[in-house]
Parts: C-alpha cells; sequence; structure tokens
C-alpha cells in the first residue's frame, strides 16, 4: 500500500517527465525505450519490479469466461476468440512495463536503436529465440509477420503498417523500420507486433483461419487443449527459450491457465462457489458485498483481494451509433444522457458505493475539468469552435439527477432536447412531425445479467418520454458479427485508456476507422477536431502541449455525448484460491493484462 501512496506523487509528476521529450536522442542499441525520457529500469535489471524471481513454478489458475469462441486466432478479424489469446501467444521484440506509463524492455529484442528524432527503428534478436516447436525465430519470421498483419491481421495492426515506409533486414539478427509520419511513438508501437511463424502458414489461408489452425508462438504457453465454445487450457512452455530474459524473470509461473466458458454469469459464478473455477473477477461491488460469504471464504480456501491501481477510468456503458439516424443530432444523445438516472441505477446495483464515469480520462491528471476551456486547451479548440458540440468549450458535466425512480429534472430535459430535434410526444409516443415514431436496438452480448439489469431500468425510464426501444440479447459470435458491421443503434460499451495515450485513439476515434468494418470506432465519430487533438499528443515535445492536448480530446470526445457513462472502477476485486499469490508490490497500472496470471504463483 505505501507503493501505491507513493504513485500518487508519481503520476501527478508523470506531465514533468513528458517534458523531456525530444529532449533524449537515441543513437546507440540500449535493452528498452520510453514514450519519454528514459525508462526507469537500468540495462542489468534483473527482473519487473512488480515480479518475484523467485516465485516456485507450478499449479493452476482456472476462470470463467462468459460466451463462447471458434477460433484461436487472436490476430485477425474473423471469428469469435478468447480475449486473452493475444496476450498469451503474441510474444514480440519488447513488452510492456506495467510500472511505467510507456517503457518497453527486450523480449525477443536483446537491443533496440532509433534515429535522432525516432524517423525510424532497429531491433536485433536475441540469440537462441525460438518458437514453442524448437525452430528457431529469424528475420524472414519478422518480416512476414509485420507485412501479413499489417495487410490481413486485425485492424488494430492495420494503422501502424500504413505508416513504416520501409522494411530491411539490416544484419542476421537485425530488422529496421523506417517511417513516413513525424510520430514518435511508431518506435515503441514496432515493437508490440506479435512474431509468428512463416512456415506454420504455408498454404493456409491466415485470414481465414479458425480452430483448425493453433498458431506456433515463442511466447511462455502454448495451446494444450482445447473444446470449442468450452474450455481453452494453455500449459507453460517447460522449454521456453526466454525463461532468464530479465522481462520473463519471476513470470509465467504457472503450469496452467484455464478458460471455462459458461453461458452467463450465474453458472459461472456457480462454478466459483464450488471450486471448478479458481479465480473470480468481480465487477459489482454489491455482489462483493453480499455474496462472497459462502463456505469457501468463510473457511479462508477463497481470499478476497482488493486492489487499487492508478489508471484513468476509461469509458464503460452504452455507445450510441452516430451512423444510425436516431443518434447522428447530439441532442437526441444529449436526451438519452438525461432520461439514464445513473443515480438511481447506481443505488440499486451498487447501494451507491461506486463513482460515476466523468469523462474518459476521469481519476486521472489528464482527464478534462468540467469549467470552460482555458489555456492551451481552449487555444487548440479554437480553430474547431464552428463545429464543436456545445458544452466543448463552454464546460460540459453529466446531468445528475435527485435519485428518485422519477427522474422529474432528467425526464424534462429530455423532452426538451427532443423537441428541439424535432421530436415530440404524440398520444403517448416519441414521434417526429410525420407522426413516426423514434425508436431504436439495444444490442446486448448473452449472459451479461448486470448489463441487462441496467438497461431493464433504462427502457423504463425512456417510457416516460414515449420512447420503446428493443432490447436484442445475442450470443457473443452474433454480438462480434454485428458490432464488427457496426449492425446497432446503442450496445454495450468498453474502453479503457492509458496514461500515454498514442496512436490507438485513432482506431478508437478517428475519422479514417470510422467505415472501417472490425474497427474499435463504435461510436462512428468524424471530428476533424478529435482527429487534430490526436496528432498533436502524438506530435507534442512539451509537458504543457501534451497535457493540453489530452485534454481537449477528453472534451471533445466527452462533450459528444456518444456514450452513456456508468460507473467507474478505481480499484479491482478479485476473489482467488488462497493457493494463487501474487507480488505485494503492486504496478501502477495494477490489475492490467500482463498480471495476472503473469506474475502470480501457485503455493501450497
Amino acid at each position: 500500500m505505501g507503493h501505491y501512496l507513493g504513485n500518487l506523487a508519481r503520476i501527478a509528476a508523470i506531465t514533468c517527465a513528458i517534458g523531456l521529450a525530444g529532449q533524449s536522442t537515441v543513437a546507440e542499441p540500449r535493452h528498452g525505450i520510453a514514450m519519454y525520457g528514459d525508462p526507469d529500469l537500468p540495462p542489468d535489471f534483473v527482473s519487473l519490479p512488480y515480479a518475484n524471481p523467485d516465485a516456485p513454478k507450478g499449479g493452476r489458475i482456472v476462470t470463467a469466461e462468459v460466451g463462447s469462441f471458434d477460433s484461436l486466432n487472436p490476430f485477425i478479424r474473423k471469428g469469435s476468440v478468447p480475449w486473452q489469446l493475444r496476450f498469451f501467444l503474441g510474444e514480440s521484440f519488447m513488452g510492456r512495463s506495467l510500472d511505467e506509463p510507456f517503457s518497453l524492455y527486450g523480449v525477443l529484442a536483446e537491443s533496440v536503436e532509433t534515429g535522432p528524432n525516432r524517423e525510424w527503428v532497429e531491433f536485433t534478436l536475441r540469440e537462441g529465440a525460438a518458437f514453442s516447436d524448437g525452430s528457431p525465430v529469424t528475420i524472414e519470421d519478422v518480416m512476414w509477420s509485420y507485412e501479413t498483419l499489417g495487410t490481413a491481421g486485425h485492424p488494430r495492426y492495420l494503422g501502424f503498417w500504413t505508416k513504416v515506409e520501409s522494411m530491411e533486414q539490416t544484419g542476421d539478427r537485425s530488422v529496421r523500420f523506417t517511417f513516413n509520419v513525424e510520430d514518435r511513438e511508431l518506435a515503441l508501437l514496432a515493437g508490440m507486433r506479435p512474431i509468428l511463424k512463416k512456415a506454420q502458414w504455408d498454404g493456409v489461408d491466415f485470414a481465414d483461419s479458425t480452430t483448425e489452425v493453433v498458431p506456433i508462438t515463442s511466447a511462455p504457453y502454448v495451446i494444450d487443449d482445447f473444446e470449442p465454445g468450452r474450455f481453452v487450457s494453455l500449459r507453460r512452455n517447460p522449454d521456453y527459450w526466454g525463461a532468464d530474459v530479465p522481462f520473463r524473470v519471476g513470470t509465467n509461473n504457472i503450469d496452467e491457465v484455464r478458460l471455462e466458458f459458461f453461458g452467463d454469469e450465474t453458472a459461472a459464478f456457480e462454478a466459483f462457489k464450488v471450486g471448478e473455477v479458481n479465480s473470480n473477477r468481480e465487477f459489482n461491488v454489491a455482489r462483493w458485498e453480499s455474496q462472497y460469504n459462502f463456505p469457501a471464504v468463510q473457511d479462508g480456501d477463497i481470499v478476497l483481494s482488493i486492489l487499487p491501481h492508478e489508471r484513468p477510468s476509461g469509458m464503460t456503458g452504452f455507445v450510441m451509433n452516430t451512423r444510425s439516424d436516431q443518434f447522428a443530432d447530439w441532442r437526441v444523445r444529449d436526451a438519452m444522457l438525461h432520461a439514464f438516472n445513473f443515480e438511481f441505477v447506481n443505488e440499486a446495483m451498487t447501494g451507491s458505493a461506486q463513482p460515476r464515469i466523468t469523462s474518459y480520462w476521469s481519476n486521472s491528471p489528464l482527464g478534462m475539468s468540467n469549467s470552460p476551456a482555458e489555456g492551451r486547451v481552449a487555444e487548440f479548440l479554437a480553430p474547431f469552435a464552428a463545429e464543436l458540440t456545445p458544452g466543448t468549450l463552454e464546460g460540459y458535466s453529466l446531468p445528475v439527477s435527485d435519485g428518485s425512480e422519477r427522474n422529474r429534472a432528467g425526464t424534462a430535459a429530455a423532452l426538451d432536447r427532443m423537441e428541439a430535434a424535432g421530436w415530440t410526444v404524440q398520444d403517448g409516443v416519441m414521434a417526429n412531425a410525420a407522426g413516426e415514431p423514434f425508436t431504436f436496438e439495444i444490442l446486448l452480448p448473452q449472459g451479461g445479467s448486470e448489463n441487462q439489469a441496467i438497461i431493464d431500468m433504462y427502457v423504463e425510464s425512456l417510457a416516460r418520454i414515449g420512447v420503446t426501444p428493443t432490447v436484442a440479447v445475442v450470443d457473443s459470435a452474433q454480438f462480434k458479427e454485428r458490432t464488427d458491421a457496426y449492425d446497432f443503434d446503442m450496445t454495450y460499451y468498453r474502453r479503457g485508456v492509458s496514461l500515454s495515450p498514442g496512436n490507438e485513439q485513432y482506431s478508437y476515434y478517428g475519422s479514417k476507422t470510422a467505415d472501417q468494418s472490425g474497427g474499435r470506432n463504435l461510436m462512428g465519430i468524424k471530428s476533424p477536431a478529435v482527429d487534430a487533438m490526436i496528432g498533436r499528443l502524438l506530435t507534442s515535445e512539451s509537458q504543457d502541449d501534451f497535457v493540453a492536448a489530452v485534454k481537449a480530446l477528453d472534451r471533445t470526445l466527452t462533450a459528444g455525448r456518444y456514450v452513456i457513462p456508468i460507473y467507474q472502477w478505481n480499484i479491482s476485486r478479485i476473489a482467488h484460491a488462497k493457493e494463487l499469490q501474487y507480488p505485494q508490490y503492486l504496478p501502477i497500472f495494477g490489475d492490467w493484462p500482463g498480471w495476472q496470471p503473469d506474475v502470480w504463483w501457485y503455493e501450497k
């Protein structure tokens, strides 16, 4: 806990380190790289600070997943894949430290070198790097992986590839990427692409693979067994080549990581209670406080761990698709926000224990204020003043109800906004001048009982303004297919953001990705202001400019009224078998991909 409290001051000082951007020029091979300044750990570091180098090996961790899967290739657009697989199977040149805003250290790469302005980056492979079948990782594998992922892979890889001017082998174990745009983050992104075995895909359609092909990678785990829709078992590779690489020391300690799949949250929780599952991440504070008193907890066989973190809130809630005529008008989206009675929902779901998300970077120094824009923030947004949604410059806060079920003030405000947009209540039904009713569909994935309960309350609130939406609950494969095609009006949305936002913001909110199938711009934003703020944060060379650009971006997104936010989780709650243990030193990112099960161990 002392580490956590000490890091509060450290997080506040992160933006000061940003001022070092552009001042440090790297002209020689190094063990790591940071977005701003130098990485914290020295070249001779033994292990990550939040890993236990003496952790024992063995045991198993079993988690419950709601939904199903029909593919084991996490690197392509097609199919429904367990989300964890891209972290287990995606060994890359560099690995990200969870204890720094954005620093990478060598994994497959023994060194990294960049140009004076990061106009190029070069990686040198470690000797002995090997795939799980024992064959060596070669530069040919590297170059094939980058080109294949950049042209036929998941959309998350496409944006980077368009900014690569050239890729060339510069030695037996080295490769250089030269970029065609000014973008300091590209040198880091280049180090985070998964390296696959080229020979495995000879004569195989990479983009169309399902469960028939299990990707061979150089990562610590391999898929040992699976049954479509039922489970995936990953086994620690005893011959993993990189066990002594400092970034990997003290990690990947558990012999088996097993993902069990269930039809809904209730079945998943019951499996945990009876011991079929031995680790469960709980997002509902009311359930945590009322339902985690079963015998295994009382006997001490299950430990309830509460883990703080220092990440921005990100955005969780229900996103409105501006591609749909219903939500193209910001006034309609504003009405939907007023009709959503968060205070009543929060009391019903969590006993009002969870604070609401107030913006995309709330709970961090990068979050916007709700007062009028000032200084560099106002200066950056000024050229776009005519197109900005009201509140962006003037200041914006989410509606707050009195907590009563009827939410009279919110209902009245929603009716006013709808009328301004050309909709009025006619014979009890919200309709336009032609008498056409206003309705829309809310798409939800099967098994999300908490979200369904929230939407049930929302539907009742909408009835007070004459709106009756349709709620469609579909299985995970259908949900992915429909969201990939943007075939929804409103749906559940969760987007994590970091203390070092970068190129991923284009895929989340950039105009060019709005019409890209399978992309992550679910709301369909096409805003020159948003594009410009992302560009500024990527090219900022001073502390003030970077922070101002992120705050300005936060304003355009939040005041754009694209998402109805629900509550944030500033702590993580994990119930787990007492044999599953973790270091007491918590990284600033806390419970995040790369922490569980990576630095956990099993000890009787």
